[in-house]
């Protein structure tokens, strides 16, 4: 294995420029090198045979969107760990994922494959998640820094953010995600404050200098525009290898517009990378058997679907006569993308089988289930819905399966609305106005309007992208035998436009350009008690009733104890997802009225109690001062809220700052 001071400069400039799509430059083995692979919900790796390019079938995962409902970081970490023994299987070492991207508007296309509107939810999750890879030896690179946040012109905007906005919102996953080491990091395509980046110095510099990233920065695929720049930034690795970006490369090396210096960090990071992933991997194999990776792909999706409403008809009564329609209950194996957003993150499944109504009469129901809407083109009917019609009035329950997949929700396009196609309200209306009860349940990546339905329907339950094994989590769920205990880790609103018309989150300041003019107030931030929502941030239902009790603060330093009781007062045993959230009483900045700080999720036996404790340090306190460019948190009087929801807070708190030291107030 050479070291850098043996490579030549050309070496070195082909060494930062990737050898092809998937792996770093050996120089025909004179190298160690690395292979990569999208995604964050199951490998898509690709192989040519007889010469066409394939995808390998992998297991396929609950979209991270639905990872993030678990609210449940010790399942972020098992699906981590699933996904890294997925890769020794195919000779993978470094995983494309998780991608921390927050979620400032709801009609991002890509919302699917990130956590959150919250950064604090989306840099934990992500951080339990990379500890799984990594912990299994597999590197993983953190994507995509920074502000992709739309993708519409993804490859020319520039996302314009102001500093504090960046710090508080932007960076802050990424900060949070970076304690667990991660070996690399993905630049994004678009400009941030008019720069790209790829190119993006100041952010690279934040990452590395304050953050503590050790690692490779990798660009996303075609990112870079200028070789010689992007290295100058600190872009360490471009991919996939470009012919022509090469050659203008070594041009303007010759030319001076590449130092020396530059050159050698970068190429020293790469080769730190293939060091390190090499490393990591001593030792390590998999370790799961494929059931066992399958039994982590349901974990998530059982703790990851929400139930909305529940007026109850909710659990099934046992050997009920149900009525199924919609082709997202059994899409078919050629039609599973119905169940899944599109672009680099789109799995082949291993074991491409989806059969709700299957499921179900294996539980002991009798199901009666036609399509009704069809796969490519659901705005229309293309099957029988008069069937569909006839079942729902014959039924004791009927259960309606709609939703968006990836013709709707892709990479590289955002949706214009949150609205479900007409035909598929239709048959919602349609069939519930001839069916005693009924049940909606919504396959999506991201939040879609219910306004024109959900008065007529007895429960909804969100089951976003479940992946391999969600019919049965689902079965299970509608039948009773899991208790659901998922939460939104986005806020539902009721219009698309009660956030736009305020916000405007697309609106262009001319071609090219995205103000962020909202600053702070993204998601819960922006509604919080300003404008109704459908479901607020942190919502989910659960055949359980929880009793929060006994708030008790304590203090001791820079540390604020919050310790309170969790009651399950119902028969059933659930978990419970709690929220902290803190605010600032009398603020000498602009500051939202609350932000989430912290969150658990206790498991709780039927009937059951439990004392929850979380710890609060002085940074949960704190604002980024644009004053003094650095994290402020000042003298003064601050309220800890405890809640189920941002929108349904069960105790409340007070303690006071001052020269850096907190007492509680009573």
């Amino acid at each position: 294995m050479k070291k850098l001071e043996e490579l030549s400069v050309q070496e070195k400039l082909r060494l930062i420029c990737g050898k092809d799509a998937w792996h770093t430059e050996d120089f025909d083995g004179a190298l160690d090198s690395v292979s990569v692979s999208d995604g964050p919900v199951g490998l898509r790796t690709m192989r040519e045979e007889n010469g066409e390019v394939v995808t390998i079938p992998a297991v396929a995962f609950s979209s991270v969107q639905l990872l993030a409902n678990t609210w449940n970081t010790e399942l972020a970490k098992g699906m981590g760990e699933a996904l890294a023994d997925e890769c020794y299987d195919r000779n993978v070492d470094i995983l494309l994922a998780p991608g921390v991207n927050i979620k400032r508007d709801p009609r991002n296309g890509r919302n699917f494959e990130y956590f959150s509107e919250d950064p604090v939810v989306a840099g934990e999750m992500a951080k339990a998640y990379i500890m799984g890879v990594q912990g299994r030896g597999i590197g993983v690179c953190l994507k995509h820094f920074l502000c992709n946040n739309l993708e519409d012109d993804r490859l020319h905007q520039s996302s314009d953010v102001d500093e504090r906005s960046l710090r508080e919102i932007y960076y802050r996953p990424f900060e949070i995600a970076c304690e667990a080491k991660p070996v690399s990091v993905m630049c994004s395509y678009n400009r941030i404050n008019g720069v790209y980046a790829s190119e993006n110095k100041k952010g690279f510099k934040v990452l590395r200098e304050e953050f503590g990233f050790d690692g490779a920065v990798i660009s996303d695929w075609f990112a870079v525009r200028n070789r010689a720049k992007s290295a100058m930034a600190g872009l360490d690795l471009e991919m996939p290898f470009s012919p022509e970006n090469y050659d203008q490369l070594k041009a303007d090396y010759e030319a001076g517009k590449l130092t020396d210096e530059a050159l050698d960090a970068c190429a020293g990071r790469v080769l730190a990378l293939v060091n390190r992933c090499k490393k990591m991997q001593e030792g390590k194999r998999a370790v799961l058997t494929l059931e066992e990776r399958k039994e982590r792909a349901k974990a998530v999706a059982a703790e990851g679907m929400v139930l909305l409403k529940n007026e109850g008809v909710l659990p099934l009564s046992e050997g009920a006569k149900l009525a199924v329609s919609g082709m997202y209950a059994a899409p078919g194996k050629e039609n599973l993308s119905m169940l899944a957003g599109g672009g680099s993150s789109c799995v082949v499944w291993s074991e491409p089988e989806f059969d709700v109504p299957e499921r179900l009469r294996e539980r002991g129901f009798e199901v009666r289930f036609e399509g009704a809407v069809g796969f490519n083109r659901p705005e229309f009917l293309r099957h029988d819905g008069r069937k569909a019609l006839l079942n729902a009035a014959e039924s004791d329950v009927n259960i309606v399966c709609v939703g968006t997949g990836a013709f709707v929700e892709y990479e590289d396009g955002d949706r214009p609305d949150l609205r479900l196609p007409p035909a598929q309200v239709r048959l919602i209306r349609e069939t519930a106005a001839r069916a005693p009860h009924t049940v909606v349940v919504v396959f999506a990546g991201a939040p879609v309007e219910m306004n024109e339905w959900i008065d007529e329907v007895d429960a909804v339950l969100f089951a976003g992208f479940p992946g391999m094994g969600g019919d049965a989590v689902l079965a299970d769920i509608l039948s009773g035998k899991i208790n659901p205990s998922g939460k939104l880790t986005e806020t539902f609103p009721y219009y698309y436009g009660d956030y736009e018309n305020e916000t405007a989150l697309h609106r262009r300041a001319s071609i090219g350009v995205t103000r962020y003019q909202e600053g702070l107030d993204v998601g819960y931030r922006f509604y919080d008690g300003s404008v109704a929502v459908r479901f607020p941030f942190g919502f989910g239902l659960s055949y359980s009733e929880f009793t929060y009790s006994g708030l008790s603060l304590s203090a001791e330093g820079q540390t604020v104890s919050v310790r309170f009781f969790v009651e399950n007062d119902g028969a059933h045993a659930g978990k419970e997802t709690v929220q902290v959230y803190v605010r600032e009483c009398a603020p000498l900045v602009y500051r939202p009225y609350k932000e989430l700080k912290a969150f658990a999720k206790p498991a709780l036996s039927a009937y059951g109690s439990k004392q929850v404790e979380l710890k609060l340090k002085l940074r949960d306190f704190a604002h980024w001062s644009t004053a003094e460019d650095k994290w402020a948190a000042d003298d003064g009087v601050y309220e800890i809220l405890v809640g189920a929801s941002s929108e349904d807070i069960r105790l409340k708190g007070k303690v006071r700052l001052e020269d850096g030291k907190f007492t509680v107030l009573k």
